[in-house]
């Protein structure tokens, strides 16, 4: 077994903050990752989510939730229809008995077409991605709460991005700016806002995170 890759975060939001971690080892086709996060604020260790995963990159993944003693499975698919890439992933949450299925099918280089069916509920949701110098547009209709949602991100200056997002359903509006290092390629930064606009005029939801990313 060898080391693959290492990361380390700070997430601070309005009210908390937490510390995340992660490791990746590769065995040959698969690879095996730990996660774990804790209260910023806590004096010692709690370690209030902890997880471990197989992969194999492009085919599956299972995740093992410990304090929840939950097992996620999910498996990926790659297929050609009409001669364009298609993506499909499966998954499943054993607690909560809830089975997924996304498909994403790539027209062009601009543009992809995806849907995502939740089997539990019924529900199902299907966006529209358009890509081009930097811009990403992303229309999604959600059939279940019978709305449309809308996000929009910009890239520039070497790895800044900016973006948008509305959901009609629930008038939530969403900001956010993320950039990498300008001293330390292996270091991101990102900072959003969540408002509510069904509340009225309040303080947003701030959140922000450093990630520091070590491929080995």
């Amino acid at each position: 077994m060898m080391l693959k890759s290492a990361s380390l975060g700070r997430n601070y939001s309005t009210g908390n903050g937490e510390f995340i971690g992660t490791l990746a080892v590769s065995a040959g086709e698969v690879d095996l990752r730990a996660s774990v996060s804790d209260d910023a604020s806590a004096c010692w260790p709690t370690f209030g989510i902890l997880s471990f995963a197989v992969e194999k990159p492009g085919s599956f993944s299972i995740d093992y939730d410990v304090p929840k003693k939950d097992v996620r499975f999910q498996f990926t698919k790659n297929l050609n229809m009409l001669e364009r890439p298609l993506n499909l992933t499966y998954t499943h949450l054993m607690s909560e008995n809830r089975t997924l299925l996304n498909g994403t099918l790539e027209l062009d280089s601009a543009n992809t077409l995806s849907a995502n069916y939740a089997f539990y509920s019924g529900n199902c949701k299907l966006k529209y991605s358009y890509a081009h110098g930097g811009t990403t547009l992303e229309p999604c209709y959600d059939f279940g709460n019978k709305s449309l949602d809308l996000a929009a991100s910009q890239r520039f200056l070497d790895g800044n991005l900016i973006g948008a997002s509305y959901k009609t359903s629930s008038k939530t509006l969403g900001l956010e700016w993320s950039s990498n290092s300008k001293h330390n390629k292996n270091l991101r930064f990102k900072v959003s806002a969540l408002l509510e606009l069904a509340k009225g005029l309040h303080m947003p939801i701030l959140n922000a995170e450093s990630i520091w990313d070590f491929s080995l």
